[in-house]
């Protein structure tokens, strides 16, 4: 069962987090806490090879959970469809900048039947709990349900947002200030007014589209203003933030400890 598709046909609310780690160990331990439906595995910033999707894929089944690949724009129809095949359950596309972009994406992870016109064809691959024996049409739609989400990151994605939200296989967004700022010519730092207003835009036309936006939040308490504008999938935490954070405070309170 893919568990995010589950969720956003049922109208729930999803928890991710964000892991840059290809040890599984790490899903793991998401997992062993209760608390997370999926994890996002960065394949954009960390080195990986294709057998990591098999076990983050493994990690992630064993405790009842989805799992997605964030994937570089230019490579994104090979990573995207070796994470699949290996038993990922959805596809974070970056840097897209307009709906035909957007529409690319779409059909390179779409079955390739009569019905579906897509590009996606049977690879004799794991999937879960491999079987090279599984019917086409049985797998064709686990193609089908592969959850497609999209960073609305440039400025030109944020100009194009309600023709991408009107593609049709565009099931989450999640705005990206740091990428927008740059696309503008601007330091975060110095633009957050002016991206936060970009966000909100983006956040009501995909409600209004019927498109689930998903927000990256450090923590809980974050939740709220999101929650008020009617967003109810987060991503909370990032692996090297947690681990950045955590080194840094405690490392400077210790130093000056032992002064």
């Amino acid at each position: 069962m893919n568990k995010l598709r589950e969720i956003l046909k049922n109208g729930q609310p999803s928890v991710a987090t964000r892991v840059s780690s290809r040890w599984p160990i790490i899903s793991e331990i998401v997992g062993i806490s209760g608390q997370y439906d999926y994890v996002e595995y960065l394949a954009e910033y960390s080195p990986f090879g294709t057998e990591d999707f098999e076990n983050v894929a493994r990690a992630c089944e064993l405790h009842g959970m989805g799992s997605i690949v964030k994937i570089d724009f230019q490579n994104r129809a090979y990573v995207a469809q070796k994470a699949l095949a290996a038993g990922i359950q959805g596809v974070l596309f970056t840097d897209c900048k307009t709906a035909d972009e957007v529409r690319d994406c779409v059909y390179v992870t779409s079955p390739d039947t009569p019905e579906d016109g897509g590009r996606f064809g049977f690879p004799n691959y794991r999937w879960p709990g491999y079987r090279p024996l599984c019917p086409q049409m049985e797998y064709a739609q686990t193609v089908r349900d592969c959850v497609r989400l999209f960073m609305i990151e440039k400025k030109d994605a944020v100009d194009n947002i309600e023709a991408i939200c009107d593609v049709p296989g565009v099931d989450m967004i999640q705005f990206g200030p740091s990428d927008y700022s740059m696309s503008c010519g601007r330091n975060s730092a110095d633009y957050k007014s002016e991206f936060k207003a970009a966000e909100r835009h983006c956040i009501e036309v995909a409600l209004k589209k019927g498109v689930q936006p998903r927000c990256e939040i450090f923590s809980a308490e974050d939740a709220k203003y999101y929650l008020d504008l009617g967003v109810r999938h987060f991503c909370l935490g990032d692996q090297i933030k947690i681990l950045r954070t955590y080194w840094t405070s405690e490392g400077a309170v210790l130093r000056d400890l032992i002064k």
